[in-house]
């Protein structure tokens, strides 16, 4: 739903700080929170962190919880994205096979993978309770938030800073 440029300008100002003052394993989670404040048409936002095959859920901010914490790579929206290493935009989650239902009130889907050059590390998960929710300023503006994340990732990833490790 249009990312306006001021916008995105700010709120990375603010993800790059929370990056900076934030301790690692809270970070993830801050993010989330953020964009979710930020964003009427992010109602739930998750970041997810992959190990081996399988996608974990890290950091999330919503109304409720996911029963979705471990993805394997071959299922849902969210699978799909790391498999193909790529965002996908899903205007309507009904009409997906791939889908992974989680809540009935969510219409629309945006994952988008936090990767190092072309080795997906993780992604950010986006839903909405609204049809065609994102168009391609979201996917851009969320592409920006996911290279932000990356260093971060990567320590979090490497030092064993979150439970699923």
């Amino acid at each position: 739903m249009n990312v306006p440029e001021a916008k995105a300008t700010k709120v990375y100002a603010e993800i790059d700080a929370l990056l900076k003052h934030s301790h690692p394993s809270k970070a993830l989670g801050r993010v989330c929170v953020l964009l979710r404040r930020e964003f009427e048409q992010y109602n739930w936002v998750g970041v997810y962190l992959l190990r081996g095959e399988t996608l974990h859920l890290v950091g999330w901010d919503g109304k409720e919880a996911t029963e979705h914490t471990a993805i394997p790579v071959a299922k849902g929206i969210c699978g799909q994205a790391a498999r193909e290493n790529r965002t996908v935009v899903v205007g309507n989650v009904e009409s997906n096979p791939e889908y992974l239902s989680c809540f009935p009130y969510t219409k629309s889907e945006i994952v988008v993978p936090i990767r190092n050059g072309e080795t997906v590390l993780g992604e950010i998960d986006i839903d909405g309770d609204t049809k065609n929710a994102y168009d391609g300023s979201d996917q851009r503006f969320l592409e920006g938030v996911a290279s932000r994340l990356t260093e971060l990732v990567e320590a979090v990833l490497e030092k064993s800073l979150w439970q699923g490790a």
